[in-house]
């Protein structure tokens, strides 16, 4: 009785101390509160009506993190989610699941893991639970982990029979010299077979951290989900506390009870349980974990690559320059940037508020049929990103009437690059872009899952939620000597810019550097 009495007491404190610092963390926006616990996780939330709850966790992981003993980790830890646990098999997982009523998913990226329930709103505490278990407990069973060999293997064959999905992880790689940012969201094709129990156990060790980690809701009330945070992950201690306090390897994991049974376990579990005990499942040594968890750091080298596909339907060539990262109050700028030279498909059923104005439709998709899909691109990170156009277009090829090469297609993509540096940009079009981006921008957050992620995601990056006014107030300051300036420092003259230029399909682009030069834009 005194044991319980303490437990509750000691719960008590912590949340009194958790809700005096979500006071005042959410003095300047009453919507939003923000709580770090004791072992360093944070947890976060939006308060905003709906008639269902989302909520999340989101860790600082992700491919960029890897190194050549970790590759294709971060793709199999996203496939192995919510598979059989310590206190569940496969089946009673996805039982628990489909009782939700909801949506559950895992998905891993570049900079960040996550992990998310949409649901209703009396779910959050299993879904929670469920998040818990599958991040804390995994057994990684070896005949789950074939069988995710054999479904990886077929994702990477169906991902890389389309240009427009594997494209990009070309472009990063080339672009950050394969390291880093440069890593692909896809399993190498020879690391398949490497992926194993041990592997991943330790790896999430690795990277696993309470202060990597962020949880995220909506539809709850905050100290719901600081209670629920710290009854499923105060178990975890911070690297700070780790190190004061090292604990003896685990033989077997913690085990959080389940929610939503307390009849005994059966005899296939027992037996699923036993058998993920036959995994090495030792904490990673300290040589392990320098070569599992990569610094992150990311060096752009920029470069050409050649994929040579004389079977392609279209040729396809992409050009990128490295931007600003996240943190830099240039990142609006170029966001305009991007929206302003828009693009998209050949033929589009939209029309004005659509992107049909941007200039990619107006000077190419209109002037040029053979060109099927033109449009530019802007993927953003921490401290870098990669700002670009690409096309797609008939080759010209074996006597094929209307088609075009590499070689043609080039400088009309540098063109418009040379045009934001060297022509005045009218006013109304740059009111117009701005529109566009500040529209797109509140429409997405009207979903809320989105709105969770978002959350997430900017508590991992910035420590801080930025609200949509501060957004919509550094796109409004936008005159278009910003735009110019941005430019200038992308891909000037002298902005010592390298540019990355990958092309795929029936022949190569010649001598791009020339056309780079002819255009007074940076190549090398």
């Amino acid at each position: 009785m005194r044991r319980a009495s303490t437990s509750l007491a000691r719960r008590s404190n912590v949340l009194c101390k958790a809700s005096h610092r979500a006071l005042h963390d959410s003095a300047s926006n009453p919507e939003f509160q923000l709580t770090t616990l004791p072992n360093k996780i944070r947890v976060a939330t939006q308060s905003t009506p709906g008639h269902f709850s989302s909520v999340g966790l989101y860790v600082d992981a992700g491919a960029r993190h890897e190194t050549p003993v970790s590759a294709g980790v971060s793709h199999f830890l996203d496939r192995m989610a919510f598979k059989s646990t310590a206190s569940r098999t496969a089946d009673e997982m996805a039982a628990s699941v489909h009782a939700l009523g909801g949506q559950i998913m895992a998905a891993a990226s570049r900079e960040s893991m996550m992990y998310q329930s949409s649901h209703f709103h009396q779910g959050t505490p299993q879904a929670l639970e469920l998040i818990a278990d599958t991040v804390l407990n995994p057994s990684f069973l070896p005949e789950e982990i074939e069988a995710q060999r054999d479904a990886a293997r077929y994702e990477i064959r169906e991902i890389s029979n389309k240009p427009e999905q594997i494209l990009p992880e070309v472009l990063h790689n080339v672009a950050y010299g394969g390291t880093g940012l440069g890593n692909s969201l896809l399993c190498p094709d020879d690391r398949i077979d490497s992926m194993n129990g041990h592997t991943l156990l330790t790896s999430m060790k690795a990277w696993y951290r309470p202060e990597r980690m962020v949880i995220a809701g909506a539809g709850m009330p905050h100290e719901q989900l600081v209670e629920l945070t710290d009854k499923y992950f105060s178990s975890l201690k911070s690297a700070e506390l780790a190190a004061a306090s090292p604990q003896p390897p685990l033989s077997r994991p913690i085990v959080p009870p389940p929610l939503a049974s307390t009849s005994p376990p059966s005899v296939v579990k027992s037996i699923s349980r036993a058998a993920s005990y036959l995994v090495p499942t030792s904490p990673p040594t300290a040589s392990d974990t320098p070569a599992l968890m990569g610094t992150g750091q990311s060096s752009y080298t920029g470069g050409h690559r050649y994929i040579h596909d004389p079977d392609a339907e279209f040729d396809h060539l992409y050009v990128a320059f490295e931007g600003v990262g996240i943190h830099d109050d240039d990142i609006y700028a170029l966001a305009t940037m991007q929206v302003l030279l828009g693009g998209g498909g050949s033929f589009s059923a939209g029309g004005p508020g659509k992107g049909m104005y941007s200039r990619l439709y107006t000077h190419i998709l209109n002037h040029y049929p053979q060109i099927d899909h033109c449009a530019s691109f802007h993927h953003i990170y921490t401290d870098s990103s990669l700002f670009g156009l690409f096309a797609s277009f008939v080759p010209y090829s074996q006597g094929r009437r209307g088609g075009n090469t590499p070689t043609q297609i080039l400088p009309h993509l540098v063109h418009q690059l040379s045009l934001l540096l060297y022509t005045p940009i009218p006013a109304a079009e740059l009111d117009r872009a701005k529109n566009q981006l500040k529209s797109s921008l509140m429409m997405a957050l009207e979903s809320r899952a989105v709105e969770v992620e978002d959350l997430g995601r900017q508590i991992l990056v910035h420590n801080r939620k930025i609200p949509m006014t501060e957004m919509i107030g550094m796109i409004d300051i936008l005159k278009p000597a910003d735009i110019r300036k941005v430019a200038e420092k992308v891909f000037g003259l002298e902005s010592g810019g390298k540019a990355t230029v990958v092309c795929m399909g029936h022949e190569d682009t010649g001598p791009w550097q020339e056309v780079f030069a002819k255009y007074s834009v940076a190549s090398v």
